[in-house]
């Protein structure tokens, strides 16, 4: 095992130095548009449903579990703001859909609110009006040649099912199976890229933590990888139904998109460091990943091993992570039709010796790590965002290896500022990033397939509210009209889509 870990940390720093090399010895980089890519690359840009839509109980949508915990709890939020409007897309979509065509994008990247279309989460009530706003905003794009991508899941969960279990209670798989086959017949005609769940790993820590919907710490019970397992099952159960029954009609693809970090040890000549920051990658990425893009499916082996030896250790007669049967892994394994993923910056990681310790059971402590940043690293506005370039080629390639090179799919990538027109630093980083991106492609030969950015507008930003600004267009939030002024970066990407002196 650590003969493996040191492999992979020092191919992890020959990454970095080959980045940096390619960096001091030309200036491509500053060069490089959309042409450089292959032709059958894909743009886009993208949003979630909570985030911009608004109109939170209008034309008989449900309320959802975010809806729930920031009016109940408005505390969570660092400006004690809400959704409930956003960027009031739900009214504003043309505008939007304009936008997006003014730039160049071709693909829009959003997601279905299972409440607006389902308000109990069941089929029992079907919300007419919801499901027409999909249909419109599928058309408006269509009309304006750009393809619709769409996710299922985007962390906003009808209430109802929460107020069963959510995703601890294993029920949840039937229903959100309905929810997709529902999906799948209003909009599939026209649809040709599907996203289950977005960011598992994310929907884990809304049943570890008070800050994040549902807002429930159910850690010491197992509930986080109870959680993550039904996430798989649910994942699997709705792949397999768009195969069985509408793939050969409709033709799309299906997929999940993860989020992932690159990790680097903190200490490069340390064996425990190198170690723990493969056990990350291994925890975070690989929890989800392996059972879909591994050749034998299933959990990987060292997270299996790590928290069946703390659950006995714990005195539990069963581990916190569920097992699957037989036939779930092998319908799990090989679910995908590319990689969705995520990723925005790096950390650094350093073993934790925990012996000595009495240690809460929890996800995040089963990994026994301290995770930091360089303070050299830049930041953006959100406290986690460090900007490091490197890191995003060190990840694919990773991928690459681990799964064998599989079609990924960038479906969020971006950078958070306090929303000023002239987002030079957002430029920065697209720059940097994007370059990185093309040398995992052209030199590495990691198999990208697209990319879409985080985002097109600014939006409610989670617990962060509206104090972090993502977004490549400015939304006014204190003026009713939600008024769009599109900022120095949405130039940027028009000139890197469109223009051949590029950036």
């Amino acid at each position: 095992m650590y003969l493996l870990s040191i492999m992979k940390s020092l191919w992890l720093v020959l990454g970095i130095l080959v980045f940096q090399s390619d960096v001091r010895l030309g200036k491509k980089l500053t060069k490089l548009t959309a042409k450089q890519f292959p032709k059958e690359f894909k743009w886009g840009c993208a949003t979630a449903a909570y985030q911009v839509e608004g109109a939170w109980n209008e034309d008989g949508k449900g309320e959802n579990i975010w809806d729930r915990l920031v009016h109940t709890h408005p505390d969570i939020v660092t400006d004690k703001q809400n959704g409930d409007v956003a960027c009031d897309s739900y009214h504003k979509y043309k505008e939007d859909v304009s936008t997006v065509k003014h730039i160049g994008f071709q693909v829009y990247r959003f997601s279905i609110s299972w409440s607006r279309i389902l308000p109990t989460g069941d089929t029992d009530v079907i919300n007419e009006k919801g499901v027409q706003y999909y249909r419109n905003l599928i058309d408006e794009l269509l009309a304006n040649n750009i393809q619709p991508m769409v996710t299922l899941y985007h962390w906003d969960l009808p209430q109802p099912l929460q107020d069963i279990g959510g995703w601890t209670n294993g029920i949840i798989v039937d229903y959100f199976e309905s929810y997709a086959d529902l999906a799948f017949k209003s909009f599939g005609n026209k649809v040709k890229y599907w996203i289950t769940i977005n960011e598992p790993l994310e929907v884990m820590r809304g049943y570890a933590l008070t800050s994040t919907a549902p807002g429930l710490n159910t850690s010491e019970l197992g509930g986080e990888y109870l959680t993550a397992h039904n996430l798989l099952r649910a994942h699997s159960r709705v792949y397999r139904l768009y195969e069985k029954q509408y793939r050969s009609s409709q033709g799309g693809k299906v997929s999940i998109t993860l989020n992932a970090e690159a990790n680097f040890p903190r200490n490069a000549s340390s064996k425990e460091d190198q170690a723990a920051a493969d056990r990350v990658f291994q925890f975070q990425l690989g929890l989800f990943a392996h059972p879909i893009y591994s050749k034998t499916g299933d959990y990987p082996p060292i997270v299996r091993q790590i928290v069946d030896q703390n659950s006995a250790k714990e005195g539990r007669p069963r581990s916190r992570l569920p097992r699957f049967t037989a036939e779930e892994v092998e319908q799990l394994k090989g679910s995908f039709d590319f990689f969705g993923l995520n990723h925005y910056t790096s950390i650094l990681v350093t073993n934790k010796n925990q012996s000595s310790e009495h240690v809460l059971p929890s996800f995040t402590n089963d990994q026994a790590v301290n995770t930091s940043a360089d303070p050299k690293w830049p930041s953006g506005k959100s406290s986690w965002l460090k900007v490091v370039p490197e890191g995003f080629r060190v990840l694919l390639n990773w991928i690459k290896k681990e799964y064998d090179n599989p079609p990924v799919h960038v479906t969020e990538n971006g950078y958070s500022d306090d929303g000023q027109l002239e987002d030079d630093g957002r430029i920065d980083y697209y720059t940097k990033y994007l370059a990185s991106l093309h040398k995992a492609l052209v030199n590495d030969k990691c198999n990208v397939v697209g990319y879409t950015a985080w985002s097109i507008l600014d939006n409610f930003e989670w617990s962060d509210g509206y104090t972090c600004r993502f977004g490549m267009v400015h939304v006014n939030f204190s003026s009713p009209e939600r008024t769009r002024t599109l900022k120095k970066s949405a130039t940027f990407w028009k000139s890197f889509l469109d223009r051949p002196e590029g950036f």
